[in-house]
């Protein structure tokens, strides 16, 4: 089966002292998503990540890092953002490809400075949530499971604390810390 690279981000942000997350209602899909998209020819998936996000919800995004070894300060290339996750997802037909394909994409993690801070009208309909709502929301089981692990993690991106350790016993838990 055709395979197509994608990204998405989890995007959040700091609302009155609350950490909430950024989905967009899809259209055709009629579900909650995360902003994501096809990338294209002469993009890295950072480069389709950061697009995605400021097309779709009209907000710029500081794409963080996973857990685990930054590249050297010395490193002698440009060293990019890794994903968080890596998912392959079989897709009906859509707008890029008539068939059904697989989308391998590329999940980051973004934090947005100033959550109501718009560069451009969004070209979907966006809402924010927090962790007590992702239940509620008609949205795929894998976005809403990794959502909730990261509802716990966020407060600690936000702060700078890259404590890998933290970071990671959170994530393998219930998402409800």
């Amino acid at each position: 089966m055709i395979k197509h690279f994608t990204s998405s981000v989890f995007v959040s942000g700091l609302v009155d002292g609350v950490w909430s997350l950024e989905l967009i209602e899809h259209p055709r899909l009629r579900r909650w998503m995360i902003p994501g998209g096809h990338v294209e020819l002469g993009e890295s998936q950072v480069d389709a990540a950061l697009r995605e996000v400021e097309e779709e919800t009209g907000r710029r995004v500081r794409l963080v890092r996973p857990p685990g070894p930054a590249v050297p300060p010395a490193f002698p290339r440009t060293a990019l953002t890794m994903p968080w996750w890596m998912t392959e997802q079989p897709v009906p037909p859509d707008a890029h490809y008539g068939d059904r394909h697989v989308h391998v994409d590329h999940q980051y993690v973004g934090l947005i400075a100033d959550p109501d801070e718009v560069t451009q009208k969004p070209e979907h309909l966006f809402r924010r949530v927090g962790l007590e709502e992702l239940d509620g929301l008609a949205m795929f089981a894998d976005t809403r499971l990794l959502a909730a692990g990261l509802f716990a993690v966020v407060p600690m991106l936000g702060a700078g604390d890259f404590d890998a350790a933290s970071i990671l016993t959170s994530l393998a838990g219930d998402g409800q810390s």
